[in-house]
């Protein structure tokens, strides 16, 4: 008698290393729950089909292993595409397994059939449809491979639900069949002598690193070239913990809500060493006026990011943690005295700085003690909107893949999910969800699986009232004509999370914040803290739409 395609299915997973999955079940998947059923594989299930997605996402960014999530076909499988999405945006190594109708009813508008490959083509780095048991095992290997190699990405297998039914006679074909994908990972050396030249030469370079350089475990690489250089180094959003945040050459994150240092040493800097980043209109703002008197290096192993937004001097394709290792190698000791001296002076002219007021709990306050009290490697991940920025400008990440948050997409509702998928990762660590009053409601519903598996996730909620950065928005730009951005329907978070079973609290007053963080941080399992902050307060500094990183606002003493 012949194996089953599930089998096979969940063989491929066992032998890939996979220990977690997340998903919901569905009638087309059904046997492939089955399957799993006496798998060596602990599943987690979510309240939502996105929320495995990001689940997913969060245990990749967290632990460096492919995510791996599962739904079935149809609704489930479109549920999953805005976490496939956040993922393929930030470049997340993720497997997600859909279910699909039986072969011979695709095209029919079967009962939940969806075109799943067609959906997710462009929102993938690659994709399949598994239309007969033979070729099951090795779509499964190539899709990590796939996921895992190169530049990082998202991969589906769609899998109608008679392929997992099917018998297969003999051993599963496991040879992976993809010739025209060949990554490059080693860097030229013509070119690594290049920008090893350049740097050796530069006056006032900047070294700029992106969420590629976490993803490529080259944090140690940038930090020896970075000290070795003596040169400053920027940070975006996604390369936030790739260089320790208090180390003196750290300038902070660049960009719309970058520091003032770090945009102003980009602005007059002579070269500019981007490694892993593409150079995003947040980072850049006006394109000509960006960086106009700097040379341009760019590391990247996706050659067709290099040059696409910003002019390149000096290309290197190739894998960041190599690369970095080579260029250390071949750079020298530069005192770079006087670029140094200014950015001191900047430092010491506009440190970062908000309005400590009177009565109302200041957000940026509420950050600054959450990372006095977290441990270093405590992982903290972000829904999108001002909460994401107020912890990117004001907590001190100081370890690679201790950020946890939706860049490229921003997509709110992302941070809760993916907590988990990042606790279920690291059982042993501190992880917190900083979250905005809208942003957690877009996934609520996982309060259910933190209280069903007693996950310790942490969720500090932020609450202005407020969908908040589109109300700064709106204020700085629309005469606070507040259009659908007050919400004024908001439950009472500590009675809902309380409902589920999870912990709740409530903090409105600046002298209960240090306390209550205590609490919170001490006690075993799941928390929900309420902190009702400023209604109105701002994330600043500010660059506004279409100006140079250099004319900001608010935000500096």
């Amino acid at each position: 008698m012949g194996t089953k395609g599930a089998q096979i299915l969940v063989d491929a997973l066992i032998e890939e290393g996979v220990q977690h999955v997340f998903g919901y079940p569905g009638g087309s998947v059904l046997p492939l729950f089955d399957a799993l059923y006496d798998a060596p594989i602990k599943f987690i299930l979510p309240r939502h089909e996105q929320a495995a997605a990001h689940a997913a996402d969060g245990y990749a960014r967290a632990t460096g292993k492919v995510g791996v999530c599962i739904a079935t076909s149809g609704p489930g499988a479109t549920n999953l595409t805005t976490g496939i999405a956040t993922a393929n945006m930030d470049s997340i190594p993720v497997v997600a397994i859909t279910g699909q109708v039986k072969t011979h009813l695709i095209g029919n508008d079967a009962f939940q059939e969806a075109d799943v490959t067609g959906i997710t083509r462009p929102i993938t780095k690659h994709n399949y449809l598994v239309k007969n048991v033979h070729d099951l095992a090795r779509v499964i290997k190539e899709a990590f491979y796939i996921a895992r190699t190169g530049r990082p990405g998202p991969v589906v297998v769609d899998v109608p639900v008679d392929v997992t039914t099917a018998l297969l006679e003999g051993a599963p074909d496991k040879t992976i069949r993809l010739p025209g994908y060949k990554p490059v990972t080693e860097g030229h050396p013509r070119q690594i002598k290049l920008a090893a030249a350049a740097i050796n030469a530069a006056h006032k370079p900047v070294l700029y690193l992106g969420g590629g350089v976490v993803l490529s475990n080259a944090a140690a690489e940038a930090r020896a070239l970075a000290e070795k250089a003596n040169m400053p180094v920027a940070m975006t959003l996604m390369g936030l913990g790739a260089f320790p945040g208090d180390h003196p050459l750290a300038l902070g994150m660049l960009g719309m809500h970058g520091t003032p240092t770090a945009n102003y040493a980009v602005t007059e800097s002579d070269l500019i060493i981007s490694v892993g980043a593409r150079f995003d209109d947040r980072v850049t703002g006006r394109i000509d006026a960006f960086a106009p008197s700097a040379k341009v290096i760019h590391i990247d192993i996706d050659p067709s990011s290099i040059s696409k937004n910003v002019r390149v001097d000096i290309p290197v394709v190739g894998d960041a943690r190599g690369i970095l290792s080579d260029l250390t190698e071949q750079a020298t000791a530069q005192p770079r005295e006087a670029w140094h001296k200014q950015i001191t002076a900047w430092k010491k002219k506009h440190p970062l700085a908000y309005d400590p007021g009177s009565g109302a709990i200041k957000p940026q306050a509420v950050l600054q003690e959450l990372c006095r009290q977290a441990p270093e490697d405590a992982i903290i991940t972000t829904e999108v909107g001002q909460n994401q920025m107020w912890t990117a400008l004001w907590y001190t990440f100081r370890r690679p893949r201790t950020l946890v948050s939706s860049g490229g997409l921003g997509t709110m509702g992302f941070g809760f999910p993916a907590a988990i998928g990042a606790q279920v990762g690291c059982p042993g660590r501190l992880v917190v969800d900083v979250a905005g009053d809208g942003s957690i409601q877009m996934n609520i519903q996982e309060l259910a699986t933190v209280a069903q598996y007693k996950l310790p996730v942490k969720v500090l909620i932020l609450n202005n009232g407020f969908l908040g950065m589109v109300r700064q928005w709106q204020e700085l730009f629309y005469q606070r004509r507040y259009s659908q951005t007050t919400l004024n329907g908001n439950p009472d978070f500590v009675k809902l999370a309380e409902a589920y079973g999870v912990k709740g609290m409530r903090v409105t007053a600046p002298g209960e914040v240090p306390d209550a963080l205590r609490e919170m941080i001490r006690t075993e399992g799941p928390v929900f803290l309420d902190a009702r902050i400023e209604p109105e307060e701002n994330v600043f500094p500010m660059v506004p739409a279409g100006q140079a990183i250099n004319r900001m606002i608010g935000g500096m003493a």
